[in-house]
């Protein structure tokens, strides 16, 4: 699956211009949304859907989870989708093959989100402490 598959038809790749620093504005918002993203994680564990919680943080729409934090409605400039690694092979953004070394890469989930930061020059995985 090409990155561009991820984004809706309202998603404009390319277009508009990102901040100097994506990032600086992610960590911003990850200071507001850790609590609500820990949650989220120790539920998605608790119920059983899965051991891999990721979360896709994006500033454009995306296909891929389900919406828990909205840029829109909260005022911030990230929105945070919850989904997890099955759903990541699943849609062939992990190859199956390339399961074990993820699991092996992956931080407990008890101290760190596991984040798909997703921009329009592309994506990447990020472990991001909880406070």
């Amino acid at each position: 699956m090409d990155i561009k598959d991820l984004f809706s038809e309202s998603g404009e790749i390319g277009k508009g211009v990102a901040p100097e620093s994506p990032l600086k504005s992610l960590k911003t918002d990850l200071v507001l949304y850790n609590d609500a993203i820990k949650e989220v994680a120790d539920e998605i564990a608790i119920e059983g859907f899965s051991v891999y919680p990721i979360f896709v943080a994006h500033q454009h729409e995306t296909k891929l989870g389900e919406l828990i934090l909205d840029k829109n409605e909260l005022g911030t400039q990230w929105t945070i989708h919850a989904s997890s690694l099955e759903e990541f092979i699943e849609k062939g953004i992990i190859d199956e093959d390339k399961k074990g070394f993820f699991i092996q890469k992956y931080k407990d989930p008890a101290d760190y989100m596991c984040l798909f930061v997703m921009v329009p020059e592309g994506a990447n995985f990020v472990f991001y402490p909880y406070k």
